[in-house]
Formats: structure tokens, sequence, C-alpha cells
């Protein structure tokens, strides 16, 4: 069944239902916010145990929607709890109803034109009534212009994507190209995909180059040299599912993030604290099964989830290499595997970023190679994507005399909502 709601924003109204953008407020839970808005936390009985475990990934500060109807009740809301998932929270005959679908964006190229009157970065505001494209743009022509050459009666045009949810911008803009002309000069600069501009549609990449005589050899370390070094949590270690914001759910079937990496493993394999760390949870959460979390200095906590076995006590210390379980195929679990996820203050990152290859019992003895000869640094040009297509683009739309694209306080956009598995913006369809 679906579900159709026009979502206004704020102040406005349609069929008695008003919608709002909210702010989640720091510190507050999930349950805290369904007190809140009366509805009996009984709500979160009927939740499973994995999709329990995304509740506390709702970020303080971070913007969701809702929609009430004339009497306050609430009809809807939308809470981010990543860059691509949301929980759909929606009222049904008997109280509510919950759900973890996709964000989808709608995506588009914009045109941006500015008459320089005092600063690119004041007129592009001006021009497109957008704070964060005037930064990208200033970004991109850092270092390739000087912006304080500008004078009255120059221009600046330039085209960018731009991801919008429910008509509201989401996300930074990515400047594709901009043409400056000052005076009777025209120049374009090419804009790679960190948002850095080039006077040139290729960029120069560097590289290093060494000698091929090596010293290998050993030292003793201190341990506080080594608290930063992050090892794998079992040998021979096999990935079989990434980190992603956004994957398809073997056992539930259906989308949900995926905070951390699996790893291929028969049940009974040891797994080992990835760095010396603090026991801070042993035992039983939710859809993760038997779970192990370590804190470690530099703001970081490991999860190691679904194990057969927990060999580690809350409050324990562990060295780094120490075995602290055995993978199992405990809580929601396809199979024998673990699943290691790293926070770092408070949220996960991909934990393939940090570990290492090895992960041994700590030692104060560490391996150490180095090069007699001078590294010596190269130099290669490669090709900035699509700016051969974006500056057609920007030249068709100069051609056309086009307008700037303003970004206005309200836009109309329509949605449905699917109560199992997806949220389409319709005018995407």
């Amino acid at each position: 069944m679906k579900y159709l709601i026009v979502l206004i924003l704020i102040m406005q109204t349609l069929f008695g239902a008003k919608v709002t953008y909210e702010k989640w407020e720091s510190g507050k839970s999930f349950s805290e916010y369904l007190s809140s808005r009366n509805i009996s936390t009984a709500l979160l009985n009927s939740i499973s145990e994995e999709d329990q475990t995304f509740l506390s990934d709702v970020r303080s500060n971070s913007r969701y929607y809702e929609a009430k109807d004339a009497n306050g009740t609430l009809l809807h809301a939308l809470i981010p709890i990543g860059k691509e998932m949301q929980i759909h929270l929606y009222r049904q005959d008997g109280g509510y109803g919950f759900d973890i679908i996709p964000i989808e964006y709608k995506e588009n190229d914009y045109y941006g034109k500015v008459d320089i009157k005092s600063n690119p970065y004041m007129d592009t505001i001006e021009a497109v009534n957008q704070h964060n494209v005037a930064k990208r743009v200033g970004q991109a022509l850092k270092g390739v212009v000087n912006t304080k050459k500008f004078h009255p009666g120059d221009e600046i045009d330039f085209i960018y994507n731009q991801r919008t949810r429910l008509g509201k911008l989401s996300q930074m803009p990515n400047i594709k190209v901009i043409r400056v002309v000052m005076g009777d000069k025209e120049q374009f600069i090419y804009v790679d995909e960190d948002g850095d501009g080039y006077d040139d549609t290729q960029k120069s990449i560097s590289y290093q180059v060494t000698g091929k005589k090596k010293i290998v050899y050993t030292r003793r370390v201190p341990a506080s040299k080594q608290e930063a070094v992050f090892g794998m949590p079992l040998h021979k270690a096999r990935v079989t599912s990434s980190f992603s914001y956004r994957r398809w759910h073997p056992v539930l079937r259906r989308y949900r993030p995926h905070q951390g990496t699996d790893f291929g493993a028969r049940k009974g394999t040891p797994l080992l604290a990835v760095n010396d760390g603090k026991i801070i949870d042993a035992g039983w959460r939710a859809g993760y099964g038997n779970t192990v979390k370590l804190q470690h200095t530099g703001g970081y906590v490991s999860l190691y989830a679904h194990l057969s076995k927990i060999r580690a006590k809350a409050g324990q210390y562990v060295k780094k290499g120490q075995i602290i379980g055995y993978s199992g195929n405990t809580g929601v679990s396809t199979g024998p595997h673990l699943h290691f996820g790293l926070m770092k203050y408070g949220r996960w990152i991909d934990p393939m970023k940090v570990l290492r290859k090895e992960s041994t019992v700590a030692t104060v003895l560490k391996k150490f190679t180095k090069y007699e000869d001078v590294t010596s640094t190269k130099y290669k040009k490669v090709e900035i994507r699509g700016v051969q297509k974006y500056k057609k683009a920007l030249l068709a739309h100069k051609d056309q005399n086009t307008s700037s694209y303003r970004w206005g306080i309200t836009q109309l956009q329509s949605v449905y909502l699917n109560d199992r598995e997806k949220f389409i913006n319709d005018a995407q369809k």
C-alpha cells in the first residue's frame, strides 16, 4: 500500500496537514522523541533487533521532516540515519508503523550567472541565493584567478551539480566548469571531483619514485607509538561485504546501512583485538547477537558481532592481538562470519581505511624499511572527468542568455512512500 504525501516547506498546508523541517536535538534518544510526540514507546517492541541497532544513529542537529494534521497529531516523519537511509514513522490504524527506507535524492545540473558588483562571493549569493554554491565557486577560483582584480562589469558563469531532497538542497554542490570574463579577457576554469579549479582540462598528478636499494632494520618502539596502528581482527582476513551507507540486506530483504565490514570465517575462528583497549560491552545485543565492544585511544571504538563465544568481560583491558572471542552465527546472520564495526568520535567509519593487513600480539620491536636514495617526485597529466561536456553546456546557456537558477524558499515536491521498500520522488519518474 502506498501513502501519498505532498510535502511543502514550513508554514504551507494541504489537506489539513502541515509539514515542517525540524532539527534533532543534541542528545535526544529515539524513545524520547516518541514520547515527545505522544507515541507509546511500546512501538520499540515491534522494531526488529537488527533495526534497533540503527536507532542511535540519528545525528544531533540533523534535519528531518514531519507532517501533522490540524490537531497536531504526527502523520509521518522522515528521519535520516546517514547519507542514504532514513527512518519512516507513519500513523496507521491502531497506532504507528516503523520502517527504514532509502533516501531518494533528485540530482540535476544547474546554471549560475553572476554580474560582478562588489566581490564574487557576495555577488554569487545574490545571483543564486545559496551560500554553499558561493563557497564552492570561491574554492574553484582560488589559486587560478586573482579575485582582487575583479571590477564592476566583469562576470562569472558556471555549471554545478546539486542533490536535492524534497525541494531543499542536500549535501554540498559540485562545481563542474566556470567561465570568467575580466574586461576583454575570457578564461575557463575546469573543476575536479575535489572542488579544485584548473586552467587546463588536464591536471597534474604527482607520484613518487624511489631508488632500488633499501635497508630493513628493527628497533624498539615505545608502546605509545603503537596506539594509532590497528591490526586486522582475525588472521587470513577475507572480506565478504564492505562498508556501505545503503546495502540490500540478505535476511531482511530490504535496504539497510551496513556500518562495518563482514569477514568470512568458520565458526570458532579466533577474533583478535585490533588495538590495545578496554572492553566496554560484552554480551547479547539485538541483531548483533553475541557482541564485544572495545574503547581505544584517539576516540575509536571497535565492535565485534555475531560471535559464537565471548572471551572477554566488560571493564577488562586487552592488548592488541589478544583473543577476545570466536566467530559465529548469532543474531541476524546468514552464516558464520564476523561483522566488524569501527567508530571514531561516535560516528561509524569504513574500517578498511584504518586496519592494517596483519594483526599480531603487540610487541615493542618493530620492523622498518628505509631507502638510501632520495625519493623523487614526478608528475603526469590526467583529464578532468566530464569537463568537455560541461563546457559545451555552459556555452549553450551563454548563447541562450539563460538566467541563473535561483533557489527559493518554497518548492512543491510530491513524493510517494512505499511502506516496505522505497521512497520515490515524483519528479524522478
